[in-house]
Parts: structure tokens; C-alpha cells; sequence
């Protein structure tokens, strides 16, 4: 079997296995450079694409080589350009830049249904934290009314849970385009509602929505006490998914523990499925940051990546770090470095990272209990490594965590000035980039501390 026919019949499996939008923005791109002593060399020459394909898809595609090769084969990966008469012949169905959309009024449909051109899965980064809502995710959009309907995705702030709502939306467009979608935040629904009332127009407020095949409704836990919006949400819920509509919603906690909401509403969201996104892990913020410097067209060095996926604990404080750092440079006239994001981690002004309404005494003994120390001996004066560290880990919570002035800080555990509060937070945020002890330690403190 040539190689341009066993690719062939490659792409052909693929393309049943993922969503359309993921065959396009991955493997259409990619083709087979080599099939030798049972190594397939496999080229793409958009280097961010070629590292997404060998982290997230190694298993599937070489899974699916094996099977046609009836080998055990090894997947090499390499941005050597080759071009095969066939995709030549394929130029009017090209796919141009990543994420760049080649279906009519693909945009507009989107837009209309106020999706984020970003938040599709095609650059959706899963790990362990997020695997399971993912899946359920793809499996609504394959079978929208029919698998686990109502969706209820909950989880904390910045974990992905709008994103993977929207790439619902996402795929359903591109393999329905007629599909009526709404897209909207709780609030959102809540004021239109009284607006309705208002004006004596709940008549069009109920033809816009109950008569959506797609209701995507984001923070539904706003929707707590009141009264009026809950009444209508329960029959535009009944009647959507009477008429084999599909809701999806997500909300900050499970709807056991939204408090004031009927219990008939309640009842709904738990007759489906529900699942919950964690907090991206380090790995999983390195991705997502991978993620974010490809949209904009930059390439950004894993030094710096692991600077700011280190000190950065959710997606929508990445993506500000990401931008603040890359204008900084821009401004500046340099490059894109280790230096600029250990200024841009530094800046606790600048993260946009909810603070904790916590006592610095709270964060003293949270971090005593984690190293198992006493909590007398963050004040004294030694300076061994046992104390040292988890002394430093200290300064760098009470500054980054509740926002506290470093003179404070600095009384606080009984140091001379704040210089040596400086020192240990910079002293952290480097460790957090390149030890994994730290990470973790700092993690599981910021975890207890949030409940």
C-alpha cells in the first residue's frame, strides 16, 4: 500500500472518530511523509497544529495505523512541508489559517447567536480536570435532545464551563446551520423577562424562546430567588424539551446547592446529567496558554509558558496575563521573555484572579498545616530550608491571594522591612514555573482556603 492511499484511508476513519471542526483544524492539514520500518512519519507544517495533533490525538491516530498496517507502529512528527497531487487538486477546499472558517455565513451564524468565534473545541485544551464534561459536551452536540438533556456543567470561576457551552453551540451550527440557538446569561434572561412584563410583550418573550432548538443559558444560579424568572424558565424548560430541544446550563455550584430556587426547577436540572469542571492543573494551563499564543499568531518559549501557567490558576487570568504580557513587549520593543513574565506574574494589581476575603492569620496556619510546622516559627528568625520555604510560600499568599501591602506583610511575620518579603515572593513565583513540590503545595493551600 503506498503511502498517499494508506493516508487516505487514515483521514477516512478520522473523519467518523472526531467532530468535523476537529478533522478540519487538525488533520486536514497533516500528511503522511513516510510509512518505514513500521515508523510513520507524519508532516505538518503549522508547528503549533503538529503539537496539538501528538499531544491530544497520538493514541487515536496511531490506533488507527496499526489497524490498516495490521503493525505496531511509532508516530514521528515533523513540519517538513510535503504536498501530495491530491491536496493539490484540493486548493478551492483549503483550509487557510488555523481556526479560520470556511463555511458561508458560518461567522455570521455564530454572531447572531452571540458565540465567541474562540470558543469552539477545536481549541478546547482537555486534561484529567475537564475530560468528563468534555465528553458529555461532544456527546450532546452529536445528539442534541437525545444524550443528557438537560446538561448542567457547574464549577468555579474561569475553568472552561462557557467555553465548552459555546463549542455545544459550535458544532451544532456547523452540522445544522438552520438550527435556532440562543445563547444567554442568566441575568440576561431574568431582565428581558421583567422587561417583557413591562412593555406587555411576553408574548414575543416566549415565541423568541421557547421556541429555540438550542437553549444555552450561562450562570443559572442567578436566576435564585427570583421568583418571575423561575416560573418562565420552568415552562420554557418543559416546552423546548417537549419539543425534543436542547438545554444546556451552567452554573458556580450543583443545583443541590443553589439556594431559593423552586424545587420543581431543581428537579429539572438534576433529571439529565450533571458534571463538574475542575481547576485547569499546570499541565492543562500550559495548553490552554499554547492555546491562546497560537490564536494570536506569536510563539511563546515553554520557559515562559510554565512562568505564567505557575503563578496563573484560572483560564480567563491566563489569557489577561497572556495579552498583558504580549503588550508590554509590544510597547517596549523586546521580545517576548522570561524577564517581562516574571514582571507581568509579579504584579498582583495586574492579576485578574478573584481575591480571598480571608484573615492573614486563616493563610498562616492553612500554610503551618501543610508543612506541619508550628505557627510561631513563621516569625522567629531562622533561616533553615523546613522553615524558609514555607515562610516564603506565606509572603507569596498573603500578597498574591488577599492583596496584602508588603510593609504589612512585613510586621506581620516580624521582618525588618518589606525587602525580604520582595525576595520571597519573587523567590516563589520563579519556583512555581520549574518545581513541581511547590506547585502542588501552593495549590492544595489555595484549595483549602477557598472550601
Amino acid at each position: 500500500m503506498d503511502n498517499e492511499k494508506l493516508w487516505r484511508q487514515v483521514l477516512s476513519e478520522l473523519k467518523i472518530s472526531v467532530t468535523e471542526s476537529t478533522f478540519n483544524t487538525f488533520f486536514r492539514q497533516a500528511s503522511l511523509l513516510s510509512f518505514e520500518n513500521n515508523i510513520a512519519t507524519i508532516s505538518c507544517q503549522n508547528p503549533y497544529v503538529r503539537e496539538l495533533i501528538e499531544k491530544r490525538y497520538y493514541s487515536l491516530l496511531k490506533a488507527v495505523v496499526d489497524r490498516l498496517t495490521k503493525t505496531n507502529t511509532s508516530l514521528v512528527f515533523t513540519s517538513q512541508k510535503f504536498t501530495s497531487p491530491e491536496k493539490k487538486e484540493e486548493k478551492t477546499d483549503s483550509l487557510g489559517p488555523l481556526f479560520e472558517d470556511k463555511n458561508p455565513g458560518f461567522e455570521e451564524k455564530v454572531k447572531k447567536a452571540h458565540l465567541r468565534p474562540d470558543f469552539s473545541f477545536a481549541n478546547f485544551a482537555v486534561s484529567s480536570c475537564n475530560e468528563l464534561a468534555y465528553a458529555a459536551a461532544s456527546a450532546v452536540a452529536k445528539s442534541p435532545g437525545k444524550a443528557y438533556n438537560p446538561l448542567f456543567i457547574y464549577g468555579g470561576v474561569g475553568v472552561g464551563k462557557t467555553h465548552l457551552m459555546q463549542g455545544i453551540g459550535h458544532e451544532v451550527l456547523e452540522k445544522k446551520p438552520q438550527t435556532k440557538i440562543i445563547y444567554c446569561m442568566g441575568e440576561e434572561f431574568t431582565n428581558e423577562i421583567i422587561e417583557a412584563i413591562k412593555q406587555r410583550a411576553t408574548g414575543r418573550f416566549k415565541d423568541k424562546y421557547r421556541n429555540a432548538e438550542l437553549l444555552l443559558v450561562d450562570d443559572i444560579q442567578f436566576l435564585s430567588g427570583k421568583e418571575t424568572a423561575q416560573e418562565e424558565f420552568f415552562h420554557t424548560f418543559n416546552v423546548i424539551q417537549r419539543e425534543g430541544g436542547q438545554i444546556v446550563v451552567t452554573s458556580d455550584r450543583p443545583p443541590a446547592e443553589i439556594k431559593r430556587i423552586e424545587d420543581r426547577l431543581r428537579s429539572r436540572f438534576e433529571g439529565g446529567l450533571t458534571v463538574d469542571v475542575q481547576p485547569p492543573d499546570f499541565e492543562l494551563r500550559c495548553a490552554i496558554l499554547k492555546i491562546k499564543a497560537g490564536q494570536k499568531g506569536v510563539v511563546v518559549s515553554d520557559e515562559v509558558i510554565r512562568i505564567l501557567a505557575g503563578n496563573f490558576t484560572n483560564t480567563r487570568a491566563l489569557e489577561g496575563a497572556l495579552s498583558r504580557l504580549l503588550t508590554i513587549c509590544e510597547l517596549k520593543k523586546i521580545p517576548v521573555g522570561p524577564e517581562t513574565a516574571y514582571e507581568v506574574a509579579g504584579k498582583k494589581e495586574e492579576r485578574q484572579e478573584p481575591l480571598l476575603k480571608i484573615a492573614p492569620k486563616e493563610i498562616l496556619e492553612a500554610v503551618a498545616e501543610c508543612f506541619s510546622l508550628k505557627t510561631s516559627v513563621f516569625r522567629g528568625q531562622t533561616r533553615e530550608q523546613k522553615i524558609a520555604l514555607p515562610r516564603q510560600i506565606l509572603m507569596y499568599l498573603l500578597r498574591t491571594e488577599v492583596k496584602m501591602p508588603l510593609m504589612e506583610i512585613a510586621d506581620f511575620l516580624n521582618r525588618k522591612d518589606h525587602t525580604t518579603i520582595i525576595h520571597g515572593v519573587k523567590k516563589i513565583t520563579g519556583l512555581l514555573s520549574t518545581s513541581e513540590t511547590v506547585r502542588e503545595n501552593v495549590e492544595n493551600i489555595r484549595k483549602k482556603l477557598r472550601g
